[in-house]
């Protein structure tokens, strides 16, 4: 169903993950905020596609990281626009809708596409879990990765900082270059500056960052510092200062680039 999807004219980038749990919620918002920053007055629209592990409340479902993405992006559009298709249970969206036994709403999450690229001057759109995720249950093959390449834009990629993100980042970057998709940087998130401390309880702390480029060829544009959970919650609209402030120093809006037109095909 990806046909479906509108031709996008506005710069974006497209947040992935290398896993689930791994900031990519709080890299999007973060770069939200910061893009406003950048450019006073600019309208920052966002987007999550699909969320799953959704509350009910009066009657619908309600995404903790679309009302996220809409405070710190200061987004004034419609939740059911910010996030067209969502689940209560915590699965794979593919997963999630058959359960519930509907089919993946590719006409809505079109809808809403093409409201926020009309009402925006940039767009940041946040994925869920990593890029192997299947989206429908009438396509199983159908992944995050489709959905990136078919959009178009740059694609940042959120790893963690510790043991064992060379193998994970390396292997997303690979799927991403397997379809010529463009990279827009590696965000290592929960990285500590105090190298001696972090390598007392993870000697990889202190080569990863340095280590990710080598082997990916891919620049580290952004290296947000491990906060307590206390200090983020980005669904109460919470982002620990120090986080902001390492997001605000990238230049968001020379990453981001205008849609370059994938594969699109059907489902």
């Amino acid at each position: 169903m990806l046909e479906l999807l509108p031709n996008l004219g506005k710069p974006g980038l497209l947040v992935t993950g290398t896993d689930t749990d791994v900031g990519k919620t709080v890299v999007s918002c973060g770069v939200a905020w910061a893009m406003r920053q950048q450019r006073p007055g600019a309208r920052v629209g966002v987007c999550k596609p699909f969320a799953t592990g959704c509350r009910r409340e009066r009657g619908g479902l309600v995404a903790g990281d679309a009302e996220a993405l809409a405070h710190f992006a200061d987004c004034r559009l419609p939740l059911d626009i910010i996030n067209p298709v969502r689940f209560r249970d915590a699965l794979a969206p593919a997963v999630a809708a058959e359960q519930a036994g509907v089919p993946t709403d590719w006409p809505a999450l079109a809808h809403a596409l093409q409201r926020i690229d009309e009402a925006s001057d940039a767009v940041v759109i946040e994925g869920v879990g990593g890029l192997m995720v299947p989206l429908d249950p009438a396509d199983p093959s159908l992944t995050v990765l489709d959905l990136a390449e078919a959009l178009g834009y740059p694609v940042l990629v959120v790893a963690r900082a510790g043991l064992g993100t060379l193998n994970h980042t390396a292997m997303t970057v690979a799927l991403l270059k397997s379809r010529r998709v463009r990279i827009a940087g590696i965000v290592m998130n929960g990285y500590d500056a105090d190298e001696a401390a972090a390598m007392a309880d993870d000697p990889s702390r202190g080569s990863n960052r340095v280590w990710v480029t080598k082997q990916t060829g891919v620049p580290v544009v952004a290296a947000p510092p491990f906060a307590s959970d206390g200090g983020v919650d980005p669904s109460a609209g919470r982002i620990a200062r120090p986080v902001l402030d390492n997001l605000g120093m990238t230049d968001w809006w020379g990453l981001a680039r205008t849609p370059k037109r994938g594969s699109r095909r059907g489902g």
